[in-house]
């Protein structure tokens, strides 16, 4: 269902504060990475929490296909250069927050298993939380599928951290294939 294609472990550049006295239970934090714009509420929560308890991150992107049903290629929204391409923007917007140690993940599912992905890999990991960002979506929307979001705090074995996206960077119109989300600028690390 699941395969991983590309793990890196990556030491940050020595520049994270930490405040904490490294007691709290969440030193293993994975956060799923759609687009570094996306994503920045949620890397810059991690990002502080790491910063607390001297803890990782592991920044995960699922990169989605979709098989066709009379053959057995696999036809991928991204390329493999692309999704590590996120990847590394994202880690910077989570050194930019603290400079935390950091994992990279890459981990291709199909279009329907993604929170499966994320939830498998947080399993594998050990993470003791999954940061999230979560996007305003219509009311029919929830009641018909569920998001992703939905789907992994249904399915995660560990607590999931949900942080809601600034009203300023909601898309309009309500994609859930990955089109919106595009990088809007550096996250806001300050404290809310």
């Amino acid at each position: 269902m699941t395969l991983t294609i590309d793990q890196r472990e990556i030491t940050g550049p020595g520049t994270g504060t930490h405040l904490g006295d490294s007691r709290s239970s969440f030193r293993r934090i994975l956060v799923p990475v759609r687009s570094p714009g996306e994503s920045a509420p949620a890397l810059a929560a991690a990002a502080r929490i790491c910063g607390l308890a001297s803890g990782v991150l592991r920044l995960v992107h699922v990169r989605t296909c979709d098989p066709s049903q009379r053959s057995a290629a696999r036809f991928y929204r991204e390329t493999s250069a692309e999704a590590a391409a996120m990847l590394e923007e994202a880690l910077l917007t989570a050194w930019a927050c603290g400079g935390p140690r950091a994992t990279t993940a890459l981990v291709d599912a199909r279009h329907g298993h993604v929170a499966t992905a994320i939830t498998w890999q947080a399993s594998a990991w050990h993470a003791d939380l999954i940061v999230l960002t979560r996007r305003p979506r219509p009311a029919i929307a929830r009641l018909v599928g569920g998001s992703v979001v939905d789907q992994v705090m249904r399915k995660a074995s560990c607590p999931v951290l949900a942080v809601p996206l600034p009203p300023g960077d909601a898309d309009p119109v309500g994609h859930t294939d990955g089109a919106a989300g595009q990088s809007h600028g550096p996250a806001d690390c300050r404290p809310q």
